[in-house]
């Protein structure tokens, strides 16, 4: 294998379909060694998603972009299975560069709009179990194979930047809670991770075109820009590769120290890093939402992308 990340072993915990997929498959196109964790495979059948997409076809479009892909099917609620996935690294690659922590599960459980004593109590503390427990359990057992080597990188992946997410009310108080908690989480690691030699920071694609937007709004990939004739302000939408771009290249980044303890998004980091979206632009999602969408002017992407 080639690439700027030729040699490195990374985990994506959650990369089954959506932005998990696309960080993947982007640093596989890099270089690296892949393991994908997920709980819909082929062998073990669908998760409560209950949508197609697997952890296989994840791996095999990591090694076709370039890297080496491995399936691991994987619940992050279980320490028992998590622990298991660190050994198996630990075993085959004797050490881990690379941890993302892109487990969500969320998109059915929570309520748009809906105050917190009329919320689905089950289903808000299902949603936070998933988004958030998940994501402690996984860097309990992984950190300390990340450690064995200089330069580890963790990359909490959430919605939404710091500063967005501390002026604007989240969709649900569990939505809202899960989200900022990851922001945080990626402070705490930072804390935690740089005086060891180790870089934490918290990442947010824009309006992100994953599979279950796609489908959603009765477009694909190809299409997607129909989408906006119903929702004008989707033209500021962005593939999942283009967050994955942005992993990449914090990965790649002999100086991504600089970025400990942040609160970043894939626009802000393709301004610096360079890198574009499958079409070539650099959708700069986040800005575009304080200064067009949410003033309520027309849908205007000019400068945005």
């Amino acid at each position: 294998m080639t690439g700027t990340l030729a040699g490195k072993v990374a985990l994506v915990a959650g990369g089954t379909r959506g932005a998990g997929r696309g960080v993947a498959v982007e640093l596989g196109a890099a270089g690296a060694t892949v393991y994908v964790t997920g709980r819909s495979s082929r062998a073990a059948g669908r998760s409560e998603y209950d949508r197609p997409e697997t952890v296989e076809e994840t791996a095999e479009l990591v090694t076709a972009a370039g890297g080496l892909g491995v399936p691991v099917v994987c619940d992050h609620l279980v320490p028992d299975q998590v622990e298991a996935l660190v050994r198996r690294i630990e075993a085959e690659q004797d050490g881990l560069d690379v941890l993302v922590n892109d487990i969500w599960g969320g998109e059915k459980l929570f309520e748009w709009e809906a105050p917190v004593w009329e919320h689905d109590l089950d289903n808000g503390l299902r949603l936070l179990r998933l988004a958030v427990e998940t994501h402690a359990v996984t860097s309990h057992f992984a950190l300390p194979l990340l450690l064995r080597r200089p330069g580890g990188l963790v990359v909490e992946m959430t919605d939404g930047t710091e500063e967005y997410n501390r002026e604007n009310y989240r969709v649900s108080f569990f939505y809202d809670l899960a989200k900022s908690s990851v922001l945080r989480m990626a402070f705490s690691l930072g804390h935690e991770l740089g005086p060891r030699g180790a870089t934490a920071v918290a990442l947010t694609p824009g309006w992100l075109r994953s599979e279950i937007m796609l489908e959603h709004y009765g477009v694909t990939e190809a299409n997607w820009r129909d989408a906006t004739e119903k929702v004008p302000h989707f033209a500021i939408s962005e593939s999942p590769r283009y967050v994955g771009r942005a992993v990449a290249a914090l990965a790649a980044d002999p100086e991504v120290a600089r970025w400990n303890g942040r609160s970043l998004s894939s626009g802000q980091l393709a301004r610096v890093y360079g890198f574009t979206d499958l079409d070539g632009s650099r959708p700069d999602a986040w800005r575009y939402l304080v200064e067009v969408q949410d003033p309520g002017l027309p849908a205007d992407t000019a400068g945005y992308r």
